[in-house]
């Protein structure tokens, strides 16, 4: 087996081994897993069956998973992608109206598209296209929304008929709960501890359960079905004008999201050729922009590569064997759906408003001595949270890119491709 091992992932020549990888795998899914537990709670606020999205969340990460490791050799664990789920619930469903199968029919466009660029030259020009500083933008806003949403979840921040919003009441066992859980996530997590965002949850559930708010039903049963949610994206419901944004934005947060993990990625396991680009590049996203596709059909939402795989790169991950580890244990985490139905949505607030943190650290690479540049980049970043739409932060992101460069003089900063941005965003604006 061990032959066959070396033969397939070319361990060898990546100076590594079996074992390694394996616990290169384990040290992944350990530091991703908390994805099962967040996205189903997410998927039945928008009236999917929780069970059918649990199931769903499990499988679509294998999957890809497999993908990315058999067909990419890359050392990286995927699944449903945090912000984008939130942005499918709270905005495109709860927001805008449509059901959950028009916005499953979106995400399916949406990775249809990423497949057409991932295999063109389309990629290399949207990505050059798109200024730095507003792809950074685009992933410190998705931070601050899930961040938003976590103290939500949490009842640390509430809604306020004077003020809007207003600190929540802290003598709720659950908001103190929600509370602590952040706080335990970030000290282990400061302390290098692998597993402190799934710690965290447990921590919180465990205590939640042994002061009676919550009720343990067992660990391991057989999975739900997938029924409810299989196959039930409609791609017709769609095509609609308004839904034009919506796709943009699942599509533009998974591409620069998913760029810029496997660059770092590539980076940190010397997955670079003599030089410096990254190794078989275009197979690696290829196995992403499949997954979103793979992953519609299952009911979840865009699916997309985690940059919590440096944590099994550190652990000396460098193949694909890494990523079919990660998989293989997705596959298994179906039979506790149990463990999944009584984490309670205070416990996962926690570990929203530590991932949202770790997004917002990307701001420090914003050209912050170009007001040109990070004007724009600010407006999407504020907008997204306070617009509750991803969307709508994206499109006045775009929109004050180009007028603030054309009417400062910059005006071959912009691009062909801002140009069409934007004026897609202002016939919405204008239109819808």
């Amino acid at each position: 087996m061990n032959k066959y091992f070396e033969k397939f992932f070319q361990l060898q020549a990546n100076d590594t081994n079996v074992s390694t990888e394996v616990l290169a795998g384990c040290t992944t899914f350990i530091t991703m897993v908390y994805i099962i537990f967040i996205n189903p709670q997410m998927m039945a606020a928008s009236g999917m069956d929780q069970g059918a999205s649990f199931v769903g969340t499990c499988l679509a990460a294998a999957l890809a998973c497999f993908v990315m490791g058999l067909y990419a050799n890359w050392p990286v664990g995927m699944a449903p992608g945090m912000g984008l789920n939130a942005f499918f619930t709270y905005t495109v469903v709860g927001e805008m109206g449509y059901s959950w199968q028009i916005a499953l029919g979106a995400v399916f466009l949406a990775g249809i598209i990423f497949v057409i660029m991932s295999v063109t030259r389309l990629r290399g020009w949207m990505l050059q296209s798109i200024s730095l500083n507003l792809r950074i933008s685009m992933g410190a806003g998705v931070g601050l929304f899930i961040g938003f949403i976590g103290l939500k979840s949490g009842g640390i921040i509430v809604a306020n008929s004077a003020t809007y919003l207003s600190l929540g009441d802290f003598t709720q066992p659950q908001t103190l709960l929600a509370a602590l859980g952040f706080l335990l996530i970030a000290i282990l997590s400061i302390r290098r501890i692998p597993g402190a965002i799934i710690i965290g949850i447990f921590s919180v559930t465990g205590i939640a359960a042994a002061m009676n708010l919550v009720s343990f039903n067992g660990l391991v049963a057989a999975p739900p079905s997938l029924g409810p949610t299989l196959m039930q994206l409609d791609i017709v419901g769609a095509f609609d004008v308004a839904m034009i944004s919506v796709i943009i934005a699942f599509l533009f947060v998974n591409l620069f999201d998913t760029a810029g993990t496997l660059l770092g990625v590539a980076n940190q396991a010397g997955l670079t050729n003599d030089q410096g680009h990254p190794k078989d590049l275009d197979r690696a996203l290829k196995a992403d922009s499949s997954s979103s596709v793979m992953g519609a059909f299952l009911g979840c939402p865009p699916v997309t590569s985690y940059v919590e795989s440096a944590a099994g790169i550190e652990a000396g991950g460098r193949t694909g064997l890494t990523a079919v580890v990660v998989g293989s244990l997705f596959l298994l985490s179906i039979f506790f759906s149990p463990l999944a139905a009584v984490v309670p949505a205070y416990a996962t607030a926690g570990a929203l408003i530590y991932v949202a943190i770790l997004m917002l650290s990307s701001m420090q690479a914003l050209e912050w001595s170009d007001m040109t540049e990070v004007m724009p980049a600010l407006v999407t970043i504020v907008m997204i949270p306070l617009s509750f739409s991803i969307a709508n932060g994206i499109a006045m992101g775009f929109i004050t890119f180009v007028a603030v460069k054309f009417f400062t003089g910059k005006r071959t900063d912009i691009t062909l491709g801002a140009w069409f941005l934007a004026v897609i965003f202002l016939a919405k604006f204008a239109l819808l």
